[in-house]
């Protein structure tokens, strides 16, 4: 889950300020966790919240991210989803927004089986992106987590990725040029599956999520999770990403570590 927060930390910087490069510093004092960091945190007490059989996942996800959101409240939301935080009795509002994909990788780590980790992203998912494209877009990056947490190589999990969810027909070279801000699933999700399989390793995946723009903490955060099930996260990466956490949330991911993650 750390991986997550990392590409969003490292892209915050560049979300408004896009850079087509790989040659940038990743940590800077410009640096800070956003609404991708502080969603995932929240999702991630949720999970532990609702153990062990995960059967008020739905309540404690809401309750969660209204609860995180009003304590962070300035981290950069969109409007509907700042109004979902702040409302009485919150209910979906069919996104297919890549908030859900953004958020989704406390599920992929949780779960103890594929089905499981699709009930987890389902049920974290249904309670505000309930568009098919935002389900589509939250379960194929928990399932490439999955995967890669697995032992799937590269091959088998785009194999997976193709069938059932993305084509996946374009390289990052091809579509850096022209890429644009999207924060659609259907326009963020496949770029950032895409940046983990042409990766050599983790702080490589975050760099080309970032070298193409748009959205960049996003693109930065759905490639960093899966990165990290797949290559783990160095131990000095993981240093400085920490230090850019307050002690609220570094208990929130510690207790979320000791539960579900054993690091590469």
């Amino acid at each position: 889950m750390l991986g997550a927060l990392i590409g969003d930390i490292v892209g915050s910087r560049f979300e408004w300020h896009n850079y087509k490069g790989k040659d940038f510093e990743l940590f800077t004092p410009a640096c800070h966790p956003t609404d991708d960091s502080i969603m995932s945190l929240a999702l991630a007490e949720a999970i532990l919240e609702s153990r062990p059989d995960f059967s008020e996942l739905e309540e404690q996800a809401a309750r969660q991210m209204q609860v995180f959101g009003r304590r962070y409240p300035n981290a950069g939301y969109g409007g509907r989803f700042f109004r979902w935080i702040y409302a009485e009795h919150p209910q979906p509002y069919n996104s297919f927004g890549n908030g859900a994909a953004m958020r989704i990788s406390p599920a992929g780590f949780a779960g103890r089986s594929e089905a499981e980790v699709m009930m987890l992203a389902q049920k974290v998912t249904a309670v505000t992106h309930n568009h098919p494209e935002g389900m589509k877009g939250a379960k194929a990056v928990a399932l490439a987590i999955w995967l890669a947490r697995s032992g799937a190589d590269k091959t088998e999990i785009r194999a997976r990725i193709t069938r059932d969810y993305y084509p996946l027909d374009f390289t990052l070279d091809e579509i850096r040029p022209a890429y644009t801000f999207d924060v659609s699933c259907q326009g963020s999700v496949p770029q950032a599956l895409e940046a983990f399989f042409e990766s050599s390793d983790f702080e490589d995946a975050i760099r080309l999520a970032i070298s193409i723009g748009g959205d960049s903490d996003t693109i930065g955060a759905m490639t960093g999770g899966i990165a990290q099930a797949y290559y783990g996260i160095p131990a000095a990466l993981r240093e400085q990403a920490f230090s850019y956490l307050d002690d609220f949330q570094k208990d929130v991911l510690r207790r979320f570590e000791a539960a579900y993650m054993a690091e590469k």
